[in-house]
């Protein structure tokens, strides 16, 4: 399979079983967004799959190569994660935290790339939206303007498979919209993206393909039309909600403001 292959994941914290057998795929030149409540176990699911948390999966695979069997450096060269939360160390430059995206791709002893390093470095600041940040201290800026540098750093990695973890968080509306649409153009590239997200309509509006997980297992998997029914809706997060279909058939989810009880 060309994309993302992952099988049977399991990650337990204590006694509680967070990830139950979890089966997710992300094809390639697609996006695909991972849905589920607080705790649903989204952060867990794409930290075991960036290999920075440890748990079973018996398949783990890219683009059909296993990803347990490359050495940490090789690894990172194909794959990148955006976490939600990151604190840039004091003094470090917007540029020298983009920078550090290009760490996987050099010798250890070697210079010889750094008009490379350099040349990558701008330009994933510029995709990102980030290049006005380059110059100042990366610890003096916003939580919204930090999540532009970190996707940035990530675009720096060059990766087959981008893994971001609320990737709109903190920022506002405006740069909500544009970091979706960079995911769309970086998947239009042939990049595997695999998003987890809050927001539905974000969802329904931008991935090619979702996945809901709660209870520690997959609920549904599929297109935004085919999964995020009013039914789905409602059994996993107990909010009432009318879809509607956008032009081109993708749905727009209009939410009940009523609560509802759960007996």
């Amino acid at each position: 399979m060309m994309g993302l292959d992952a099988r049977g994941i399991r990650f337990s914290h204590g006694a509680r079983m967070i990830l139950d057998g979890v089966d997710i795929t992300a094809p390639s030149g697609a996006v695909t967004a991972l849905l589920g409540p607080n705790g649903s176990g989204k952060s867990t699911l794409l930290r075991l799959i960036a290999g920075t948390l440890r748990g079973q999966l018996d398949v783990l695979s890219l683009d059909g190569s296993p990803l347990p069997e490359l050495r940490r450096r090789a690894r990172a060269q194909r794959v990148a994660l955006v976490e939600q939360e990151w604190a840039p160390a004091e003094g470090m430059t917007g540029r020298d935290i983009v920078g550090l995206g290009r760490l996987p791709h050099r010798g250890w002893l070697s210079f010889d790339d750094q008009e490379t390093d350099a040349a990558i470095t701008d330009a994933a600041l510029v995709r990102a939206g980030a290049f006005e940040f380059a110059e100042r201290d990366g610890a003096t800026l916003s939580g919204g303007e930090r999540q532009r540098l970190n996707l940035a750093r990530a675009l720096a990695q060059q990766p087959s498979l981008l893994l971001c973890d609320e990737p709109t968080n903190h920022l506002d509306i405006r740069a909500q919209l544009d970091a979706l649409a960079l995911l769309r153009s970086l998947a239009g590239d042939g990049m595997t993206v695999l998003a987890a997200l809050h927001d539905l309509n974000h969802a329904a509006a931008f991935a090619d393909r979702v996945v809901v997980v709660a209870d520690g297992r997959v609920q549904a998997a599929g297109s935004p039309a085919e999964v995020l029914t009013r039914e789905l809706i409602f059994r996993v997060w107990q909010v009432d909600a009318e879809v509607l279909a956008r032009p081109g058939g993708r749905p727009l989810i209009v939410f009940d403001t009523a609560p509802v009880l759960v007996r």
